[in-house]
């Protein structure tokens, strides 16, 4: 019997390590990026903690090397996605049951494994199927990761600990109770923070999860699931279903037991997944939670008082870090006229000096985008650009998949703000700029509210206090995530919880407790220690 109240206060965000020449995460790292890019692994199904082989496979393969194939995998059809139901069901049982701070525990072990044994596995996982730099992952699938497993512990006390008032005479409470259900969580491919955390956020508060990963990203998923089982965690919490979206969606979205979906993708799919449960809502138990992290076409508002150094370094690795494939990726910038030549002539100086390839050249800055869908797509937009009056390409522009898919940082200056690449979004190495006049910035303050469908994230760049409280009020619902002096890329968990509204999702704030109080549903118990006698009150004497 547990007897005693952890303490979860104490929770700082985990130290972002260097990689600089002759450390040993450098050295660590290298061993793993030769083991994972010279194998190929046979990656299974896991439902109930059982390995599943179908015979249905596909290939893993470098994004920048696209011809090293780097694990096939097995892909789940209708049987075995009712199989992961009946386990995450069964496992349920147990789970919701547990202990919530022994369910925390779990992820606290979790949370050092991968500050540790699992650090330079899961980066050099990430770095080769995702194509990222060792920065880039260790910023997310070491560091964020670590961070919401040991934040998401304390948020969960902090729920648990949210009581009501009591009377003389009663006691309330309220439990927070685990869905009724099994939780589907649907990840990308561009964090593997954001792929532990769809999976192990619901989980934490008792809930069993089946985990569809990105088909882009399966490498770094299978090595997660090893780090689950090695803290701990019980068959059957989380069971890892790689399939197609059209089966996982026909399967699983009428099935009864289905108690609710995170997700992390394009809009129009969730515009899809949403629809679909709408058509099924009279076969679920209860109405389903459905949180989703969509699109962005994420802004950079510059004034004229900004400092225009600044404001070229943000835009600069705002939009280019990891090929600008960032929900929050700085994707188009409002320029004022009198600081144009300077920003484009630093943003130029400094983007001439990117250096792009291989991730096991720690020189490079960029490396090679997803896939040859995301390719062909980020190439069309340039292309388009190229074609048009109302565009032109002042950096980069050029491509070359032979080997990997590559494209150049890529920055557009359109005489339209309403270009195709001003509204859209591109998901790559590519910022479209519009100059505007200096006295019309109230005006196209309301433009940048008005251009996009999206609201994650923005930024405005200003030293005038009264413009940045300007901007602050006009695009109040234009973005999830604001920032003032700074890129819109980066939010840390515990310090900038992170989401958006309109087409970007539901706005769950993932890195806060608002994102873990969505996976309960609270049940009010009021107990009475002396219960009345007579029916009749007093006024009626």
């Amino acid at each position: 019997m547990n007897n005693y109240l952890y303490n979860f206060k104490d929770v700082k965000n985990e130290t972002v390590l260097s990689y600089a020449p002759g450390t040993k995460e450098r050295e660590d790292v290298k061993v793993w990026l030769d083991k994972i890019g010279n194998e190929t692994l046979d990656i299974p199904i896991i439902i109930g903690g059982k390995e599943i082989r179908t015979g249905k496979t596909k290939k893993a393969v470098v994004p920048h090397d696209h011809q090293n194939v780097i694990a096939e995998y097995h892909i789940a059809g209708k049987e075995e996605l009712l199989m992961a139901v009946d386990a995450a069901m069964e496992a349920k049982k147990v789970w919701e049951n547990m202990p919530w701070d022994q369910r925390a525990f779990i992820f606290l072990r979790a949370a050092e494994l991968l500050a540790t044994k699992y650090r330079p596995i899961l980066n050099a996982a990430t770095m080769l199927n995702q194509s990222k730099t060792a920065y880039q992952a260790e910023i997310d699938s070491a560091c964020e990761l670590i961070d919401f497993w040991r934040f998401n512990a304390k948020f969960m006390a902090e729920i648990y600990g949210n009581q009501p008032s009591s009377s003389p005479g009663m006691l309330n409470r309220v439990e927070y109770r685990p869905l009724e259900g099994f939780i589907l969580a649907i990840s990308p491919f561009n964090f593997t923070a954001i792929a532990g955390n769809l999976s192990s956020a619901p989980a934490m508060m008792g809930n069993t999860i089946i985990w569809k990963p990105a088909s882009t990203a399966i490498v770094s998923g299978y090595y997660l699931m090893k780090l689950y089982k090695e803290a701990g965690m019980p068959d059957g919490v989380i069971n890892f279903v790689p399939s197609s979206g059209a089966t996982v969606g026909n399967t699983l979205f009428a099935h009864k037991h289905f108690g609710g979906v995170h997700f992390t993708g394009s809009t129009n799919t969730f515009l899809t997944m949403w629809k679909t449960i709408g058509a099924n809502i009279a076969n679920f138990k209860s109405y389903p939670r459905i949180v989703g992290e969509t699109g962005g076409k994420d802004f950079v508002f510059v004034h004229k008082s900004a400092d225009t150094k600044t404001v070229a370094t943000a835009l600069v690795r705002g939009s280019f870090e990891y090929q600008g494939q960032k929900c929050s990726a700085a994707s188009r910038a409002y320029i004022p006229a009198s600081l144009w030549d300077e920003i484009y002539s630093n943003m130029k100086a400094q983007i001439d000096t990117i250096k792009m390839g291989d991730v096991k050249d720690f020189s490079n800055f960029m490396s090679a985008v997803i896939d040859k869908a995301a390719f062909d797509s980020i190439t069309g937009y340039i292309k388009e650009a190229k074609n048009s009056d109302k565009a032109e390409i002042v950096i980069g522009g050029e491509s070359d998949d032979s080997k990997g898919y590559f494209i150049q940082p890529t920055v557009i200056k359109v005489t339209d703000p309403h270009f195709i690449t001003m509204e859209e979004e591109i998901f790559g190495p590519v910022l479209t700029l519009y100059v505007y006049d200096d006295d019309k910035y109230e005006e196209t303050l309301e433009l940048c509210d008005n251009t996009s469908p999206y609201a994650l994230t923005g930024s405005i760049f200003a030293n005038d206090r009264q413009a940045i409280m300007v901007a602050e009020d006009k695009l109040r619902n234009a973005a999830g995530n604001f920032y003032i002096n700074d890129k819109p890329t980066g939010a840390v968990v515990g310090q900038q919880p992170f989401g958006g509204a309109r087409a970007s999702g539901t706005n769950d704030k993932a890195g806060s407790y608002l994102n873990l109080i969505r996976w309960v549903s609270a049940r009010t118990i009021k107990e009475t220690f002396s219960p009345p006698t007579d029916y009749r009150y007093p006024f009626m004497d």
